[in-house]
């Protein structure tokens, strides 16, 4: 049977003054040591405040034995990550005599950092001298994490209102300018309207992390009654490649301009015409490139607009501001044709669109 290891001389030392102070505090010393709080004692009347108890739960913490906490300065935990002003408050603290509670920011021994809701009281005699302090650590570390991670949730969410709103004011104005048709107004701000709330569904049951390019495009075209033997009238070619959120509510709104043009005066307004949807990842020498094309075909004869309405300047300069690309619509005879050459998304998830 092998002997236990033998015990260094400042390990026994260390244990003979807990004992000591066991005996001096008894029972409260015996209810810190049974706690789950991490709790420490120190001596008020020795320079620097030494600790002199650190239960199970402090040592479980910090990560540090007994025999290297014992001795060292309350604030110790604190000394290379806190500032000197929190240094001074803590000494301030246990100067001034009175109970404290405050947030500090610990490292454990291993290095790893920890935030920590510290408690000091001051443990006085029969004189009234304070010749204790009592502190106790509750980890805050996954609080703090959460609090962050809540203020990142609310930045992107202010960040994402603003573009919404910004969206809308575009949306809005454009259609004020478009015709002083009242009804016409309403019809347009609402069909659009709903188009940036399916991208928005869309994107919010991908938790806001992008949305597939198929998925945007079979939304888009949904209100139009693509469906069944209308369905073989639009040919949608590419893989699921994932767009960032920003640029996938821009695309949302861009296919619906398309699709209402095409429902109004192109392809599907009629019962012969069709409207091919492809893309592709080409690999450029200056980097991926995400080409797309949607090209209109056997509808009525095309007529170019002078006119640059919401829809042209949400295709051409809309996903020109997102892509950082090129976009451009062609009015050949034969039928519209939208083009699209930008860079590719980054870390492209891609999926089979069927």
């Amino acid at each position: 049977m092998a002997k236990p290891p033998k015990k260094s001389s400042t390990q026994k030392s260390a244990e003979a003054d807990v004992d000591a102070f066991r005996k001096r505090l008894g029972p409260f010393v015996t209810a810190a040591e049974t706690t789950r709080m991490a709790m420490v004692f120190t001596d008020a009347k020795a320079p620097g405040d030494p600790i002199t108890f650190a239960n199970d739960s402090f040592l479980a913490l910090t990560g540090y034995d007994r025999a290297e906490v014992l001795g060292k300065s309350f604030n110790f935990l604190m000394k290379h990550v806190a500032g000197p002003k929190a240094l001074a408050k803590i000494e301030a603290e246990l100067e001034g005599g009175r109970e404290s509670v405050s947030e500090e920011h610990c490292r454990r021994k291993d290095g790893a950092e920890f935030w920590a809701a510290t408690f000091i009281s001051p443990v006085r005699d029969e004189t009234g001298d304070i010749v204790q302090h009592f502190g106790s650590f509750v980890d805050l570390t996954r609080h703090m994490q959460e609090q962050t991670h809540s203020k990142m949730l609310i930045d992107e969410l202010n960040h994402r209102v603003k573009n919404t709103l910004s969206t809308v004011q575009s949306i809005v104005w454009q259609a004020l300018r478009a015709t002083p048709d009242q009804e016409d107004i309403r019809t347009r701000i609402e069909s659009r309207l709903h188009a940036l709330s399916r991208s928005h569904d869309l994107l919010t049951r991908e938790n806001w992390k992008g949305a597939g390019l198929f998925d945007l495009i079979t939304v888009a075209l949904e209100p139009f009654g693509v469906t069944g033997e209308s369905a073989k009238r639009v040919v949608i070619e590419g893989q699921n490649i994932r767009v960032p959120p920003n640029a996938a509510l821009a695309l949302g709104i861009a296919f619906h301009e398309l699709a209402t043009n095409a429902a109004k005066y192109g392809s599907l307004s009629n019962k012969a015409g069709s409207v091919r949807i492809t893309w592709k990842i080409e690999p450029k020498p200056q980097g991926d490139r995400l080409i797309l094309e949607w090209r209109e075909k056997n509808g009525p004869r095309v007529v170019a607009s002078s006119h640059k309405g919401f829809g042209s300047r949400v295709l051409e300069r809309g996903l020109m501001h997102e892509f950082g690309g090129v976009a451009h619509l062609d009015y050949p005879a034969s039928g519209l044709v939208f083009s699209m050459d930008v860079p590719a998304p980054r870390k492209a998830d891609s999926e089979p669109s069927e």
